[in-house]
């Protein structure tokens, strides 16, 4: 392999001859914007597209990553519908992470990173395009053989089963953690992190093939929702006690359940509110005489500071595990990797549910050399 770097002497464009300074124009065009999703208005999978933007420049603290891989998340479809805007601050782009290269770093960087070295990224937005700018705290080094695609599936869905399980829920060694939505991509990164911390892992979902997967995972047992009420078998799985800890993105349509089956002074995480959020039943008494805690949470509008600290301790007692050897394997599943042109089809496939684990989303080819 060669790299070829071409310099341009900066000059006026109008002392060039007609076919320099339109190639003076094209290659400076092409170096200051990039391809990325654009939505027109807020709407169905279809109002998103590819177009070319504006490329990202790094700020004070910041690196500019070269994205080879992204992924969809359900935050994703949401803001695409107008009912979850990004920070204030952050890019309207959507795209919560993303694999890729150092390609350049801003000022007052402290030098951890360089040019070139292959790291994944937690972000508040802009990550479904060819460059995005993020934190130089909220980067973690790719593991080695991992490639940028499996390297994408990695940092919204992980980052938030590990503040969910440890951050929030403050689960223990022994505890017994129920898991709803256990196909998705927090789901199966939840149930793994729940083995790898020396918790009991219960799972609900919805289809034959996501318990099995779940099962695989090590969950201890997966019930299917769409079955009748999974309450009583967490109940009889647990001999009668109930979990000690519930991680919950379903909210309404499963309240009166959760509380059924969670245990005397269980904690009740809340992180999504699929299932509707509002409520019409006795649902103080119940949490008072079991004292409940019931604990609402979210990731993407969390400070730097706290993100750089999820990221830190995540990348210390976690990634680690991700390469192979140890007593316990952590992978990143992966449904399906398609094209960034195809990210209709990607937003359709996880609103009808139809993913085990993450869709990633392919934007430049990998160098399988570096691997």
């Amino acid at each position: 392999m060669f790299t070829l770097n071409v310099y341009l002497e900066p000059q006026p464009v109008d002392t060039l001859a007609g076919n320099e300074a339109v190639l003076v124009n094209a290659v400076t065009e092409a170096m200051s914007d990039m391809q990325a999703v654009v939505l027109q208005q807020p709407g169905g999978p279809d109002n998103l597209s590819v177009g070319r933007v504006p490329k990202p420049r790094p700020q004070a603290g910041e690196v500019l990553l070269k994205v080879y891989a992204t992924a969809v998340n359900r935050a994703d479809t949401l803001q695409r519908k107008g009912l979850y805007p990004p920070p204030k601050g952050a890019s309207d782009i959507l795209g919560l992470e993303a694999a890729g290269k150092v390609d350049d770093l801003g000022p007052d960087c402290r030098g951890r990173w360089k040019h070139g070295d292959r790291v994944m990224a937690l972000l508040p937005g802009g990550g479904n395009a060819e460059f995005v700018t993020v934190d130089e705290d909220h980067l973690m080094a790719i593991p080695a053989g991992m490639s940028y695609q499996e390297a994408a599936a990695i940092p919204e869905v992980w980052l938030t089963a590990y503040q969910l399980l440890h951050f929030v829920g403050g689960l223990q060694e022994g505890e017994t953690v129920l898991i709803h939505a256990g196909g998705s991509g927090v789901g199966t990164a939840a149930t793994q992190l729940s083995r790898l911390a020396g918790a009991r892992p219960i799972i609900t979902a919805g289809t034959p093939e996501k318990l099995q997967r779940a099962t695989d995972l090590g969950a201890v047992a997966a019930f299917n929702y769409k079955e009748g009420e999974f309450a009583q078998k967490v109940l009889d799985e647990t001999n009668g006690k109930g979990v000690d800890v519930i991680l919950d993105c379903v909210g309404a349509s499963f309240w009166q359940q959760n509380v059924r089956c969670l245990a005397l002074e269980g904690r009740w995480v809340l992180y999504g509110l699929l299932g509707g959020g509002s409520i019409d039943g006795d649902i103080l008494s119940q949490v008072l005489r079991k004292r409940i805690n019931l604990l609402g949470t979210t990731l993407r509008a969390r400070s730097k500071q706290y993100k750089a600290s999820l990221v830190k301790s995540f990348s210390e007692r976690a990634l680690p595990h991700f390469t192979s050897g140890g007593p316990i394997h952590l992978r990143p599943i992966i449904d399906r990797v398609v094209p960034l042109q195809d990210i209709s089809k990607a937003h359709s496939c996880m609103e009808d549910n139809k993913n085990t684990g993450k869709i990633v989303l392919s934007v430049r080819d990998e160098d399988r050399d570096e691997l």
